[in-house]
């Protein structure tokens, strides 16, 4: 379905299904998917951004929610911050459930959406640091097939990432890690606040590994890689 708004030469496209949506990015390329908007609507209020084309995904069934199959997790991309802090996803993930509760008011935080904070890729994202803690895998689809990219591999530069102009982020594949989970967010104050810098924190005692996730400190979200390493050189 295509709607015209009266804003100039914005054109809203608002697929019913997630193969309408593929279909019309493939058309489209240079859409923009909006979900929860909390990003993208910023930059159309303060002028900072007016693409020729928005795509509303709302109306795809497919994004949402999350399911768990054979102890892995799949959060679809349209999973509210508040849906993650939610039990028992929060049982499972505790770390992201915490960085959810840090985003900004609840009237964002029931729109925010964690597909939305990964397609935005900005370094001081808050889902960021614990997905990369938890070793997670990003899922890309278009209308050619399916493919997944390791979140280490998944930011290539400042708000930029693997995805192709034909792909929309439709989920993320994570298996939750054994041992504890934490984050942590320092910000100018307490709430409704960008981070100044965070840490995502996972332990995962059955592969004898420590990850990290540090967000607000370089020009992508990153682990610590040397941390890991010297976590594994002391366990030996």
């Amino acid at each position: 379905m295509r709607r015209r708004y009266p804003c100039p030469s914005v054109e809203v496209l608002t697929p019913r299904s997630l193969d309408e949506a593929l279909r019309l990015k493939a058309e489209r390329p240079d859409a923009v998917p909006i979900q929860g908007g909390t990003d993208v609507m910023v930059e159309l209020n303060f002028d900072r951004r007016r693409p020729d084309v928005l795509m509303n995904l709302n109306g795809v069934p497919e994004l949402r929610g999350w399911s768990r199959e054979d102890g892995a997790l799949r959060l679809a991309a349209g999973l509210t911050y508040a849906e993650a802090m939610e039990a028992p996803l929060s049982e499972l993930l505790p770390a992201l459930a915490e960085a959810s509760r840090t985003v900004g008011s609840p009237q964002i935080r029931n729109r925010g959406t964690v597909g939305g904070n990964l397609g935005a890729a900005s370094p001081a994202g808050d889902a960021h640091p614990p997905l990369l803690a938890a070793q997670t895998d990003v899922e890309l689809s278009s209308t050619t097939g399916t493919r997944t990219v390791p979140i280490d591999e998944f930011y290539t530069g400042v708000k930029k990432h693997a995805g192709r102009p034909d792909e929309l982020i439709t989920a993320v594949l994570i298996t939750p890690p054994a041992g504890p989970q934490q984050f942590s967010k320092i910000g100018t104050r307490n709430a409704m606040v960008i981070s100044v810098a965070a840490f995502g924190l996972a332990l995962h005692p059955d592969r004898g590994e420590v990850r990290t996730g540090i967000g607000s400190a370089a020009p992508t979200p990153r682990r610590a890689r040397q941390a890991r390493r010297t976590s594994v050189w002391m366990d030996r």
